[in-house]
């Protein structure tokens, strides 16, 4: 029998704007919400309309469209109908306190014969919804965990829930949610559940970029970035008071300060253990760069899959004083060695003085082979254009040439993520472009404020995570 004697006697209504509710009358055509829920944990809020309540279900890890994926659902108390349309902020210090944002609602059907619903009985699931969509199982395994999994249907793959980062209902983010609460009486905002120390700080003297603004960026970046982050061991550049010239890379994190990032633990060639991490959602992101963390860049391969490398980049390096003529020809010579080995290729700019070319690959039995495929790229060009093409870092050895970098796909190296600010003279960003774009676009052209209006236009990787090579 439904009630919500739990639910209201875990809150302080006078301190809440959570809705007391009511046990209401059932509707015909059933209701589902999901919210997003950065509390002293990021998870999402899964709740049923039934028998005049919502019944309701943590996701720790949220809703997954891989049907080989359960993830963990734990039931918790029901929450009044009237609980679906709240969204705002609940305060710290209280049950729940953080952020919650409506992520999906819609309705949903009960496709199982079962005589007790929510009552220890698995159940089939059929959403109809913005984002949760098709036919879902509920499986009841100890006291109040389920699995929640999806099963195999049209909309199977259907999307990467965590690229959904707004309100269904207001279109609002984390960060815009939190921000209606105004400053703290300290002065800081508090973005996505996350306390950001010092907004006003200076970080670009050119344009007189804050870190704020810096946080603001990556919030709304974030849906196109999260998809090269996820799963992959990530290095950062730090600028802690400000001074670019006094920045450093950090890429041992403390995941304990963090945790929206995961740790990994790898063993180096002299036997030694050295911990890694990659971030999990938006919050550890954030995170980061409240730790003055500002520029983001990754492995070749994913946590998963350590020594299978899928991800090869080729980073052209001028020598000072050549012209943007030779260096776009250089770009298009690669291309089309990679054409003609008919592999899709992807241009991004480097935020700095060259061009980075990325290629996708479905993945490479060791780093030994992923290596030496692009050493041999690079050693192609230099034999086939011996006069514009070098391979050795040597500054010496690349008077009037261009340094093909392909020493990025090392194991451990990294190279600069796409959508990473670069700590530079100007807010750069390393951005991702079309290949049409490359005569029209300079390496260092798009700051910060041009790619926020490059987000609002088609991407031009869409298809990066879709090819087989």
């Amino acid at each position: 029998m439904a009630n919500l004697q739990e639910y209201q006697r875990k809150r302080n209504f006078k301190k809440t704007s959570e809705p007391k509710g009511k046990v209401e009358k059932p509707n015909k055509k059933l209701k589902f919400v999901v919210q997003h829920h950065l509390a002293s944990h990021d998870h999402y809020d899964l709740r049923f309309e039934w028998d005049g309540v919502l019944k309701s279900f943590a996701l720790p890890k949220g809703p997954s469209y891989r049907a080989c994926d359960k993830r963990l659902a734990v039931m918790v108390e029901d929450h009044p109908f009237s609980y679906r349309n709240f969204e705002g902020v609940i305060p710290k210090g209280e049950y729940g306190g953080g952020i919650v944002m409506l992520w999906d609602e819609g309705y949903w059907n009960l496709i199982s014969d079962v005589k007790k619903p929510f009552v220890k009985t698995e159940m089939k699931i059929e959403f109809m919804g913005k984002r949760l969509k098709g036919r879902w199982t509920l499986v009841p395994f100890k006291e109040n965990y389920w699995l929640f999994i999806k099963e195999k249907d049209e909309f199977e793959n259907w999307c990467r829930p965590s690229l959904f980062t707004r309100s269904v209902k207001t279109g609002c983010s984390m960060s815009e949610i939190a921000k209606k609460k105004g400053k703290s009486k300290q002065g800081d905002w508090v973005v996505h559940g996350i306390e950001i120390t010092s907004p006003d700080k200076i970080i670009f003297s050119y344009g007189k970029v804050s870190k704020y603004e810096l946080v603001c960026y990556y919030e709304k970046a974030f849906h196109r970035m999260f998809p090269f982050l996820e799963n992959r061991l990530i290095s950062a550049r730090r600028c802690p008071d400000g001074v670019l010239d006094h920045s450093f890379y950090v890429k041992h994190f403390d995941v304990n300060v963090n945790p929206g990032m995961k740790r990994v633990q790898l063993t180096n060639d002299k036997g030694v253990q050295k911990d890694y991490a990659y971030i999990l959602n938006m919050a550890g992101l954030i995170e980061e760069v409240q730790l003055n963390g500002y520029e983001f860049h990754l492995w070749g391969s994913e946590v998963t899959r350590l020594n299978r490398p899928n991800m090869m980049v080729f980073d052209f390096d001028p020598d000072e004083g050549l012209g943007l003529v030779k260096l776009r020809q250089g770009v298009k010579d690669l291309k089309a060695i990679l054409d003609k080995l008919h592999l899709k290729s992807f241009l991004k700019t480097s935020g700095g003085k060259g061009y980075h070319v990325v290629v996708p690959f479905t993945s490479f039995r060791s780093w030994k082979k992923f290596e030496d495929f692009a050493q041999g790229v690079a050693r192609l060009m230099t034999q086939k254009w011996p006069n514009r093409y070098v391979m050795s870092m040597s500054k010496k050895e690349r008077k009037g040439k261009i340094f093909i970098d392909w020493i990025r796909n090392k194991k451990g190296a990294t190279s600069v993520a796409p959508y990473s600010i670069r700590l530079r003279k100007k807010p750069t960003v390393s951005m991702p472009i079309f290949w049409s774009e490359l005569d029209k676009v300079k390496p260092d052209e798009i700051t910060i404020d041009v790619a926020l209006k490059r987000l609002k236009r088609k991407d031009p990787w869409a298809d990066f995570f879709y090819i087989q090579q």
